[in-house]
């Protein structure tokens, strides 16, 4: 896998903000498979949320990695077949979103957000 993610300034910022050492970012295909999955694409389309999982957390599921401008991001391998080389975070100020896109355009215009260390992580996600 040569796949790389950059996240946008402001995306940065909001991981950064919640990161505490030995943290672990995971970008999420949400397929209700791992223990970090939401659920399964019951909308009928492609999700994705940003996760921050603890050191000490499960990689149950996340088989590989790709390289962002924060450091390894942990992946489902599957999840990431037939995806851009060249994937992009971007945050959306006039709707509070953030956006999965690749050099082909947009995946999901809506990716979630859930900091796993933080026992109010999965009620402060926007997306769903």
């Amino acid at each position: 896998m040569t796949q790389d993610i950059k996240f946008d300034e402001t995306v940065t910022k909001r991981i950064q903000d919640r990161w505490k050492d030995g943290d672990r970012l995971l970008l999420t295909f949400e397929d209700e498979v791992g223990p970090y999955s939401q659920h399964a694409m019951i909308h009928m389309q492609t999700q994705f949320t940003i996760n921050i999982i603890g050191p000490e957390a499960s990689l149950d599921t996340y088989d590989a990695t790709i390289d962002s401008n924060l450091g390894k991001v942990y992946v489902k391998a599957y999840g990431m077949e037939g995806m851009d080389d060249h994937l992009v975070v971007r945050f959306h100020p006039q709707y509070d979103t953030m956006s999965l896109s690749g050099d082909s355009g947009d995946i999901d215009t809506n990716v979630g957000f859930i900091d796993f260390t933080d026992p109010n992580g999965i009620k402060e996600n926007p997306a769903r």
